[in-house]
């Protein structure tokens, strides 16, 4: 029987520290750019993250998420840096001389810069680079590896699409990550525009995180297909799937044609690739309560995280239902988490979600495990450091860490899920 998978999460971006070969990296330097901060040193987990996973394991956890980043290994098109090859190898390893089962993560909202002056995520030739990159990692390290992720929230371009659209209307909109969003017709945008010229040749660059079309969807999907052949074909035991960010939408006040044409967008559409996955990893942190006008903003007396969307633990469980009812494939709890200073809310928060995926198995749903984000307080992309999903805290200054009470919670949970279907 295969062991439930309990742990957390993290992307490279957020938590290494300068990763000055990606996009991101130079949009957040750029003069009017819309990060808050940028991302500097991070949390120092590239050096650090030895003693991360060793506070990850002594909480009783056997699980963890990460990115082999891009951008690190591939710096230029087809120049391979062998060190940092080595470097990721030796992560793995400790992962395992430690007993954690890591899930790998290829592509984690940061791309190589050269992706973006090369037409970035609306190419159709980013799907064969992107394949080529798999190959690598699975070639190199397929030997320590029994999960991966090929794209993080491979859905999230068309959510930020119809952000955007929804603002411009006058109703509620929120996303499930950290964006500031500029009018497109300010005049920060007009020098943005010019700032994105000169460093990545494209006035609109497609970054993974750009408001997406319906063609740079389709070629999400064929770059996510791609790599899994070529994955498949060097190893055909990998357990290979993406994730999605998935809301719980919930209908009131006649929103019932919405609220679906809304899940359509965000899950049903993709089931025919995601059927041939081996897993699908869910992602999930608050609902939407859609009306006949669209998304309603939550009523004042309800709490919110940090990030400004409802606290709203139960959307994890009839997400769960929901996907299940719909595909047919495992599925992994790849994130779900809360932003807030208060580890009691946290932890109350956790408890409340793992009740509903513990009664999820108990229906014989296949849920593989459950990994919260995050494992550290880290970038929140363009929201910067202000945002803590974290078990546990850093101070960036001296990068020590201090554990939360909800990071030794979360570890005694596992009893819950040992020798269960």
């Amino acid at each position: 029987m295969t062991k439930f998978l309990l742990g957390a999460a993290t992307s490279a971006h957020q938590v290494e520290g300068n990763n000055d070969r990606s996009d991101t990296w130079a949009a957040e330097h750029l003069p009017h750019t819309t990060f808050a901060e940028p991302s500097g040193q991070a949390l120092d987990h590239y050096h650090l993250y030895k003693e991360d996973l060793k506070l990850l394991k002594q909480a009783g956890l056997n699980a963890y998420r990460f990115t082999i980043e891009w951008a690190r290994l591939e710096p230029a098109q087809g120049q391979i840096d062998q060190g940092e090859l080595a470097h990721y190898r030796e992560k793995l390893t400790y992962c395992h001389e430690l007993g954690l089962t890591p899930i790998v993560t290829l592509h984690h909202f940061s791309s190589p810069k050269w992706v973006i002056e090369q037409g970035g995520w609306e190419n159709p030739a980013v799907a064969d680079w992107f394949a080529a990159y798999a190959s690598l990692i699975v070639t190199e390290l397929g030997d320590q590896l029994s999960y991966i992720c090929t794209i993080n929230e491979a859905n999230m371009g068309l959510q930020l699409a119809d952000m955007i659209a929804e603002r411009l209307k006058g109703t509620a909109s929120s996303v499930q990550v950290g964006i500031n969003t500029v009018s497109r017709f300010s005049e920060q945008m007009l020098l943005l525009r010019k700032d994105y010229q000169a460093a990545f040749g494209a006035e609109t660059p497609a970054f993974f995180l750009s408001p997406r079309t319906e063609k740079g969807d389709t070629i999400i999907m064929q770059a996510h297909i791609k790599a899994r052949r070529a994955i498949k074909s060097l190893r055909p035991d990998m357990q290979v799937g993406l994730t999605l960010s998935l809301h719980d939408f919930q209908a009131s006040l006649g929103g019932e044609t919405l609220a679906e044409q809304a899940w359509d967008k965000e899950f049903s559409h993709y089931l025919p690739v995601l059927e041939e996955d081996d897993f699908l990893g869910v992602q999930n942190y608050t609902r939407k309560v859609v009306n006949s006008q669209g998304t309603m903003s939550p009523s004042g007396d309800l709490p919110l995280t940090q990030m400004g969307y409802e606290v709203y633990p139960q959307a994890l469980e009839h997400v769960l239902r929901r996907v299940a009812s719909q595909l047919s494939i495992p599925l992994l709890v790849t994130e779900n988490g809360i932003a807030t200073a208060d580890d009691e809310q946290r932890i109350s928060f956790i408890d409340q979600a793992l009740t509903g995926l513990a009664r999820c198995r108990e229906d014989g749903l296949p849920i593989l495990g459950y990994l919260y984000w995050s494992l550290l307080d880290n970038f929140e992309w363009q929201k910067g450091y202000s945002m803590t999903f974290g078990l546990i805290a850093v101070d960036r200054q001296t990068q020590e860490r201090q554990v939360k009470l909800s990071l030794s919670y979360l570890g005694q949970q596992l009893e819950r899920f040992k020798n269960k279907h």
